[in-house]
């Protein structure tokens, strides 16, 4: 019996940076290829943190991935026996992603998607709010507050000086420890 007849399912890991959504990814990611599904792993080609084709998370796991600069691009990878896309870093493919993963859903695929749900300047960040409201299951992880050890749903740009306090207008930036800290509402302004 063909798995793809019935409608997908859209899953949605969010969260700040630092706060596991990535390990969260390939957990489920390592459980459909121990079931003997096919899986197809999606990075967009801004992350290029750890090489291009292959997605890690800040613990050390990784996986191939396929880089893909539009979500567009992802369909015309989903083979025939493919039944689980899994997206990371969503914020970078925008709101296009929604009406692809919607569409992969619709067609039978299941669908799990990674990315940040703030900006470094705590607003919500596109597509993972939309994607949110549309998912079947939804996963909000938080951090670890770098001042505090609080649970951290924010995470902010660190200053040129190293203190983590300086904030600017882009939402842009690809980094990592070196760039971002976690914190909490308290302290995700100083």
């Amino acid at each position: 019996m063909d798995e793809r007849r019935a409608p997908g399912r859209l899953a949605v890991v969010g969260g700040p940076m630092f706060a596991g959504k990535t390990t969260e990814l390939l957990r489920r990611v390592e459980r459909a290829r121990i079931a003997g599904r096919e899986v197809l792993v999606v990075a967009h080609v801004l992350d290029t943190r750890h090489g291009s084709g292959l997605v890690a998370s800040h613990a050390g796991a990784r996986t191939p991935s396929r880089t893909v600069e539009r979500a567009a691009q992802i369909p015309d990878l989903v083979g025939p026996s493919t039944v689980l896309v899994a997206v990371d870093e969503a914020q970078f493919f925008g709101l296009e992603l929604v009406g692809v993963v919607q569409a992969l859903a619709d067609d039978g695929v299941d669908v799990v998607v990674a990315g940040l749900t703030v900006t470094f300047d705590a607003r919500p960040f596109e597509p993972l709010p939309t994607l949110m409201a549309l998912a079947e299951d939804v996963t909000r992880l938080t951090a670890v507050c770098t001042r505090c050890g609080r649970d951290a749903a924010y995470h902010v740009r660190r200053g040129d000086d190293g203190t983590g306090d300086a904030l600017s207008s882009t939402a842009s930036h690809v980094g990592g420890p070196e760039s971002y800290e976690a914190r909490c509402r308290r302290h995700r302004v100083v």
